[in-house]
């Protein structure tokens, strides 16, 4: 398997891409999408596990795309929020996949806020060419620990006059007093057995030690392998965020008073939720709450998956997820 690298642009011009998967088997089912969250990059997808949602993706006969959106680690840094996401990249990425394909049809797996932006996406009808979608994580919903709400309204503030960015990299090199100050934290207050990286993660993102996922999930190689996968995410998407945890549900981030979360949805899509039960950055609430939300919408067409043992995003590259997550998620995409 190797992926290839075709170009698109963003409906307010900035240049994104999608990875698409070329085997030596011929896809006999239309496209799938995957798209990755915040301070990551399309590669997350990609893990040395066993076999991984790409490889297993191929096996089960899928044209499978990998977006690289405004978030990705691999574009240039920006200071975006999920308003630009929604508007303008994964519209334009699902019409380029459509362009290349010829497919009138996609299918979707969404992570953290991939997921997010692009169930935006969803409700304001700028890809109704994709009819069935796996969320994972949070949605629509966002729901997170006491103590990462204590860090949206007291550290970022605090840190925002000091940093544009916050950045997992630091974690191997801090490159000036600021950001050894904050390595310095990290090392203080983070004893879990992670890597430094790992540990910034956590920092960053969640209340937990780890917040993302769970190390006994994880072989050796993958916790290696994180290390190169996390890097610079914009303080502008949690101050975002921060507006919709106070909603307590997504809201622009130019008027919050326009909800994403409306009475009647924008999308014909078929909505399949899944959480982590131990998931320390977004509460398995955050699916909960929007799989009600879905069910009272359109009753009896969507559903919601709980997963006792995984977190966050060892719900994609747990050292276990191709035996116990992927069958579901598979199961759900080929029903439709």
């Amino acid at each position: 398997m190797r992926l290839e690298t075709l170009p698109f642009t963003s409906r307010d011009g900035m240049c994104c891409n999608l990875l698409h998967a070329i085997s030596d088997q011929v896809p006999d089912k239309g496209p799938l999408l995957l798209v990755h969250g915040a301070g990551v990059r399309a590669n997350i997808f990609n893990s040395p596990t066993t076999t991984n949602i790409i490889q297993y993706a191929l096996a089960q006969g899928y044209d499978v795309w990998l977006e690289n959106w405004r978030a990705s680690i691999d574009l240039p840094a920006s200071e975006w929020d999920l308003d630009q996401a929604a508007i303008n990249d994964h519209p334009a990425a699902v019409q380029k996949i459509v362009e290349l394909t010829g497919s009138k049809t996609i299918k979707a797996i969404i992570h953290c806020q991939g997921s997010t932006s692009f169930m935006i996406s969803a409700v304001l009808g700028l890809i109704p060419e994709v009819t069935v979608i796996v969320s994972n994580a949070v949605s629509l919903h966002p729901v997170v620990p006491k103590y990462s709400v204590f860090k949206m309204n007291v550290y970022v503030p605090a840190v925002s006059p000091f940093f544009t960015y916050l950045n997992p990299q630091w974690g191997k090199h801090a490159p000036d007093a600021k950001t050894k100050l904050l390595k310095l934290i990290v090392k203080t207050f983070h004893r879990e057995n992670d890597t430094m990286v790992g540990k910034f993660v956590s920092f960053v993102y969640g209340a937990g030690w780890p917040a993302l996922w769970e190390l006994e999930n994880l072989n050796d190689a993958t916790k290696n392998w994180i290390k190169e996968e996390f890097a610079a995410v914009p303080l502008s998407f949690f101050h975002h965020m921060r507006r919709c945890m106070r909603a307590g549900h997504l809201v622009s981030n130019n008027d919050e008073t326009t909800s994403y979360a409306p009475s009647k949805l924008n999308t014909d899509a078929r909505i399949i939720l899944f959480a982590g039960a131990k998931n320390k950055c977004f509460c398995s609430d955050s699916q909960l709450n929007t799989y009600n939300y879905l069910n009272k919408v359109n009753p009896g067409k969507h559903s919601l998956y709980v997963l006792d043992e995984y977190s966050h995003l060892d719900v994609f590259f747990g050292k276990n997820a191709h035996k116990d997550v992927f069958p579901l998620m598979f199961k759900e995409l080929n029903a439709q």
